[in-house]
This record gives structure tokens, C-alpha cells and sequence, in this order.
């Protein structure tokens, strides 16, 4: 009887704990009627016949076991997995490089990325403290100073013999070594404390700048290297297409420029939102950042804010080290600024790309304005009071705020239509304000008998040194010299616009002077000019950095107001020095075109070859009055595949051979 009385109770004990697990918990009290009349029910039904059999405990006995082992081991399962996954994408990889690395090297890329994370962690938690350790003597104040100073030799010394052998070949290139002290001595001139500049800030700013440019403009692995990104990032912005031509039809996508650029910002700002939630973005820029501050000797939260101008737009990137504006000084808010005014986010980026603009050009000139900016803005306006955050551990950033990457996916795209109404306003107003502009001065002009006067006309004269400074050729510095203007005083998608018609006429192979006017810049004076735009510098801007900053720190918003011309002046100052870097270090890419081969062959459309060959050959061409004509140079000993080629040039070309 006893034992049949402890059966009961185990078994009562047992239904319960069931009853437990489904959440139907005993309460205390009778606090819960319904969880309590439903026990009971189950009580009663142990007399019922419902009361399970051994043989059934005896059968869920596997299971029970089977469950708690997994649960005690279910970070060792985890582990398991994971190395399978990695070992399995590890294999796939190595199949993928094995068949055909080329196809497989954007992939090979991004693995190589992402394991840097990885790499690095493993690398300081096991390796920091003894390289600490090693690099402790090299903290010694007069060994520091000693080594500064012969590095600053070192690299002077480089840096003019390099000059000196590299300008043997092309002088032309001191013209924008030139416009680089120019500008450097005219900041320095406006500098608000002259006798507090950190010409260590300065120095490493565009040390690191004008090595940048090395790297990426002169150097073939680089420049192969960033020619592979922008070409990646062109077809990556390319898949817009597959969303907009759903959405508008794919006869608006492919003739209306609104349905082309601007689709662009929200599907880039989506991307950009997801890789924030993932900590991505974060991580890059706190790289960056403690790179330049290390460097360069800034402080933490100017380092940080100008470091994310490379990815996001100005008032985006205050929003980083929002709480420490209120405690900032105002070399640091100045810094802020500039770095602001300096470069272009992201999402204006990619529509620039998508307008035609050289992809991986945007990209160097974003990157290298970052320690320019840095450099220029202690130079205008240098540090003379105690700054809080000097420490060396910099700021540090939070993931987003989003649950899943749905959510971060889908408030990316809601918070770029803001920026695509913003973008489409101020094209229709600036574009309309500018041809009222220029309506009202070819008004005034004619009033005293001056034909054409406009904007750009105007502009093309006042900042046409400026532009010869920078390294343009002086044929183009009119029209590069209009685009600058634009971009300043109107706006920058307006100038890169004009940009990108200049160089659709260059590659249709349009004629490059009709009827006395330019049509087209060189590409030497493209990529200047692409450098020159790179940055948020224009009056409008004003206005916005200045609502962006008040909305976060209010009560400071005299002292935002006193600084904000001048980081906007030094913005575009860092803009048109990086164009002079870009001018000194470009040299043409890729072979010259066989123009008697290339002539040779059955050519109908115009292209930019078919201009250039078809022109040298009008060049060795002479007339011999009712003779055939005689050819020069290449085509010396080849008249009638001369002759030839000749005729199919005048179908395309006027020329005074042709008559």
C-alpha cells in the first residue's frame, strides 16, 4: 500500500511538472482560478484511467536524456557547426580560385576582408602587450623628437629628388606643385592663430594625402587595385536597374535622368544602413580614425567625425560623437566642419558614378580629403584651448538600433527618399536659378554691347588661374574653370553633371572645337576636375551644416555661426589641393592606339579613337593642288590604304584636307 502510495505521488509529481512545462504553472493562493481549476482537472483524471504507464515513461526516457545532453552541450554543437560551415566555405572558395581566379577574385577580395577582423583580434589579444613592450623604449620624449625630425628630413629629401627626376620627363608637372604651396601659404595667411599651427597635424596630413595619391594614381598595383573597386561598384549600383525598372518602367529608367541617378541614393543608402547594423561601418571608421589620430596627433572626436565623412554625409557624421559636441572646442568643431565641407558621402557618390563620373577616382579623392582636411583645418584654425578627449582609446560607436537586418534594410531606403527629395529640389531650383542668372546678366551684358555674358562665362575668367594652378591644360581651363564656379557657388551635382557631358562628347568622338567654341576637356583635365568637385564646399551647404549642428547643440549655435565660412573656404581648399596632388602625379594609362591598324579597319560610328587617328591623319596629310594628296609620318609608305582611310574620316570629320 505504501509503495502504491509513492507510485501515486511520483506520478502526480511527474504530471505536474508537465503541466508546468506547457505553462500551466501551480499557483500560490488560488492567485490564478483558471491555471487552478485545470490542475485539478488533471488531478482527477490520475483516477481516470489517464495516468501514463510505465512502459510510456519508460519510452520518453531517450528523449528526455537525449534533450538535457544537448542542452549541456549546445555550445560545443554550435562551435561543431560553424567550423563545418567554414571549413565547407573554405572549400568552395579554393574550388572557385582553383577553376578560374579571375572570375573568383572578387570573392577572394571579400573573404580576405573579412578575416581581417578575425586576424586582427587574435593578432592584439595575443600579440599587443608584448609589442607594447618592445615599442616602450621608442617612448623616450627626446628619441621621439629626434626620430620626427629625421623623418621630416627623409622624406623632404625624397620628396624633391623624386620631384626632380619624375618633372625631367613632364615639367609640367611643377605647375601644381606650385598650387599646392600656393594654397598652403594663403591658408596659413588666414589663419586665426598663427603662432599655435601643429605643423605636425599639417605635415602628416598631406604627407598622408600626397602618399595616398602614389598608391593609387602612379603605382600599378594600386591603380589596378582601384580600378577593380570602382568597376565593382558600378556593378554592384548597376542592380538599381532591377527595383527602378519595376517600379517606373524601363523606358523612364533608361531616358529620364531622374528615374536613372536617383534610385541610385536609396538603394545605396539601404546597403549603407544594413552594413551600419552589422557593425561594419564602425569598425572601418574607427580604423581609420585611430589611424589619423595617432598620426597626426588630433583628438578623439574630430578624428572620428571626419574619418566618417568618408561613408556619410555632413550632418550624418556629427551624429556619431553627437554627445561630445556640447564639450568640444572650437578647433575640433571647426575640424568637424571642414571635414564636412571636404568630402561627399556614400549615397551622393553613387549617383555621381551613376551620372558616368570615373568610379574609382570619386573614391581615391574621398579618401585621400580625409587627412587633408584634418591638416588644413589646424592650419586655419589651430588648437589653443584644453580639449577633453585626448585620450588615446578614442570614442567608441554603437551598432544600430534596429532589431534585424530587415528593419535597418527598410529604414535605409525611408531615410534616403529624404535625401532624394532634397537632391531633386535643389537641382530644379539651382538649375532654374542659374538660368535666370544667366538671363538677367546676358541682359545687363547687352545693355553695353557685350554678347554671351553668363555665370559660367564669368567664372571661366575669375577662377581660370586657379584652375592653370592646379595642373589644366590652359586650352581647358575655361570650361574646367566654369565647373569649379558651379560647384562653389551653385552645386556639385550641377558641376559633375556638366562633367559628364563633357565626357560623353569625348567618347562619341564629337570634334573637339566647332565653330570656335571647346566641346570637350582632356582626360587629364577630367581627372583634375573630378578630384577638384569631390566635396560638399558650396554656399548652399552653409545652411545645412548649420541646421544639422544647431539641432544638436542649440546653445552653441553663435559659436557654429562665427566658423562656418571659414571651414567652408578651407573645405574647398582641400578640394582643389587634392586636385593639384591628382595634377603632379597623373601620367596617361594604357597603349597608345595603332591608328594605321586602327584606320585599316571598316569604322562608321565616331568614338573618341576614330577622332584622335582621324586626326593625325588629317595631320600628315598635304595637299598637292590638283595631284593626289601626299601622307607623312606612319602613313608615308602606305598612300592608297592612306587614301582609303582619308575618305572615310571626311564622312565623319570636316577638315580642309576633305575639300
Amino acid at each position: 500500500m505504501k509503495k502504491t502510495n509513492e507510485r501515486e505521488a511520483t506520478d502526480l509529481s511527474t504530471v505536474e511538472t508537465g503541466v508546468k512545462t506547457t505553462g500551466l504553472e501551480l499557483t500560490e493562493g488560488g492567485e490564478n482560478p483558471e491555471r487552478t481549476r485545470r490542475t485539478e482537472e488533471q488531478r482527477q483524471g490520475l483516477g481516470d484511467g489517464l495516468r501514463p504507464s510505465t512502459h510510456q515513461r519508460r519510452s520518453l526516457q531517450p528523449f528526455t536524456r537525449a534533450r538535457s545532453f544537448c542542452k549541456t552541450h549546445a555550445c560545443l554543437f554550435k562551435k561543431i557547426l560553424l567550423g563545418l560551415l567554414c571549413l565547407a566555405y573554405a572549400a568552395y572558395v579554393l574550388a572557385a580560385c582553383i577553376l578560374d581566379f579571375q572570375r573568383a577574385l572578387a570573392l577572394f577580395v571579400l573573404t580576405c576582408l573579412v578575416l581581417l577582423v578575425p586576424i586582427h583580434h587574435f593578432l592584439k589579444s595575443f600579440f599587443g602587450k608584448k609589442l607594447t613592450r618592445c615599442l616602450k623604449p621608442f617612448q623616450n620624449f627626446c628619441l621621439k623628437v629626434w626620430m620626427k625630425w629625421v623623418f621630416a628630413g627623409v622624406f623632404l629629401i625624397g620628396l624633391i629628388l623624386w620631384l626632380a627626376l619624375d618633372t625631367a620627363q613632364r615639367p609640367e608637372q611643377l605647375i601644381p606643385f606650385a598650387g599646392v604651396c600656393m594654397f598652403v601659404l594663403i591658408l596659413f595667411a588666414c589663419s586665426k592663430h598663427h603662432r599655435a599651427v601643429s605643423w605636425r597635424a599639417v605635415f602628416w596630413g598631406l604627407c598622408l594625402q600626397f602618399v595616398f595619391g602614389i598608391l593609387v594614381i602612379r603605382t600599378d598595383p594600386g591603380f589596378n587595385a582601384f580600378q577593380w573597386l570602382g568597376d565593382q561598384v558600378q556593378i554592384f549600383l548597376n542592380y538599381t536597374v532591377a527595383g527602378s525598372s519595376f517600379l517606373f518602367g524601363d523606358t523612364l529608367v533608361n531616358n529620364i535622368f531622374a528615374f536613372q541617378a536617383l534610385p541610385v541614393i536609396v538603394y545605396f543608402g539601404c546597403v549603407m544602413s544594413i552594413l551600419y547594423y552589422l557593425g561594419l561601418v564602425q569598425w572601418v571608421v574607427q580604423k581609420i580614425a585611430w589611424f589619423l589620430q595617432t598620426t597626426m596627433g588630433t583628438t578623439a572626436t574630430e578624428t572620428l567625425a571626419v574619418a566618417g565623412n568618408i561613408f556619410v554625409g555632413m550632418t550624418e557624421a556629427p551624429l556619431l560623437i553627437r554627445p561630445y559636441l556640447a564639450d568640444m572646442t572650437l578647433s575640433e568643431i571647426h575640424a568637424v566642419m571642414t571635414g564636412g565641407f571636404a568630402t561627399i558621402s556614400g549615397t551622393v557618390m553613387g549617383a555621381f558614378i551613376s551620372f558616368g563620373i570615373d568610379p574609382s577616382s570619386l573614391i581615391s579623392a574621398s579618401v585621400m580629403a580625409a587627412p587633408s582636411a584634418l591638416a588644413l583645418s589646424k592650419l586655419v584654425y589651430p588648437e589653443v584651448e584644453e580639449s577633453k578627449f585626448k585620450n588615446k582609446e578614442g570614442v567608441k560607436l554603437p551598432r544600430g538600433k534596429e532589431k534585424n537586418v530587415l528593419e535597418a534594410a527598410s529604414n535605409g531606403a525611408t531615410d534616403a527618399i529624404g535625401l532624394v527629395a532634397n537632391v531633386a529640389a535643389n537641382l530644379i531650383g539651382f538649375l532654374a536659378v542659374l538660368a535666370f542668372i544667366n538671363a538677367a546678366l546676358s541682359w545687363l551684358g547687352e545693355l553695353v554691347d557685350i554678347q554671351g555674358l553668363t555665370f559660367q562665362l564669368i567664372c571661366s575668367y575669375v577662377l581660370r588661374p586657379v584652375v592653370f594652378m592646379m595642373g589644366v591644360d590652359w586650352a581647358d581651363c575655361p570650361m574646367v574653370a566654369e565647373m569649379v564656379g558651379i560647384k562653389f557657388f551653385i552645386n556639385e551635382f550641377v558641376a559633375y553633371q556638366q562633367l559628364s557631358q563633357y565626357k560623353d562628347k569625348r567618347l562619341s568622338g564629337v570634334e573637339e572645337w566647332i565653330g570656335g567654341e571647346k566641346q570637350w576637356i582632356s582626360a587629364r583635365a577630367e581627372t583634375i576636375t573630378t578630384f577638384s568637385l569631390c566635396g560638399f564646399a558650396n554656399l548652399s551647404s552653409i545652411g545645412i551644416t548649420l541646421g544639422g549642428l544647431t539641432s544638436m547643440v542649440p546653445h552653441r549655435k553663435s559659436d557654429l555661426s562665427k566658423i562656418v565660412i571659414s571651414a567652408l573656404f578651407t573645405g574647398a581648399c582641400v578640394s582643389l589641393i587634392s586636385a593639384c596632388v591628382a595634377g603632379i602625379l597623373y601620367v596617361p594609362r594604357g597603349a597608345e592606339t595603332d591608328c594605321v591598324s586602327f584606320l585599316n579597319t571598316s569604322f562608321t560610328n565616331r568614338t573618341y579613337e576614330t577622332y584622335v587617328c582621324c586626326r593625325s591623319l588629317f595631320q600628315s596629310t598635304s595637299l598637292n593642288g590638283t595631284n593626289p594628296p601626299s601622307f607623312s609620318g606612319p602613313w608615308e609608305d602606305k598612300e592608297f590604304s592612306a587614301a582609303l582611310a582619308l575618305a572615310n574620316c571626311c564622312e565623319l570629320y570636316t577638315n580642309a584636307v576633305c575639300a
